[in-house]
C-alpha cells in the first residue's frame, strides 16, 4: 500500500512537470508569434500553419497559449476558493 502511494506521487510530479513545461512552451510560442508576425505583410505569414489569413495564423499559434492561461487561471481560482472555504469552516 505504501509503495502505491509513493508511485502515485512520483507519477503526479512527473505529470505536473511535463504539463508545466508544455504550458510554458505554448505560452512562449504564442507571445513570440504576436511579436514576430509582420501584420502589414501577408506574405510573411501566408505559408504558416493556419494561413493564409492572419486570424488563422494567430489562432493556431497563439490559441493554445491562451487556452493554457485560461485553464491556469481557472485552476488557481478554484484552488483559492476552496482554500477560503476551508478557512471559513464551510
Amino acid at each position: 500500500m505504501v509503495k502505491q502511494k509513493k508511485t502515485s506521487r512520483v507519477l503526479r510530479a512527473c505529470a505536473w512537470t511535463v504539463g508545466c513545461v508544455l504550458g510554458a512552451y505554448f505560452v512562449g510560442r504564442g507571445v513570440a508569434e504576436l511579436i514576430m508576425v509582420h501584420y502589414n505583410d501577408p506574405a510573411s505569414y501566408r505559408l504558416d500553419w493556419g494561413g493564409p489569413s492572419l486570424a488563422g495564423v494567430l489562432a493556431v499559434h497563439s490559441g493554445p497559449g491562451l487556452a493554457v492561461l485560461v485553464a491556469a487561471a481557472g485552476y488557481l481560482w478554484r484552488r483559492m476558493r476552496s482554500g477560503h472555504r476551508a478557512a471559513d469552516g464551510r
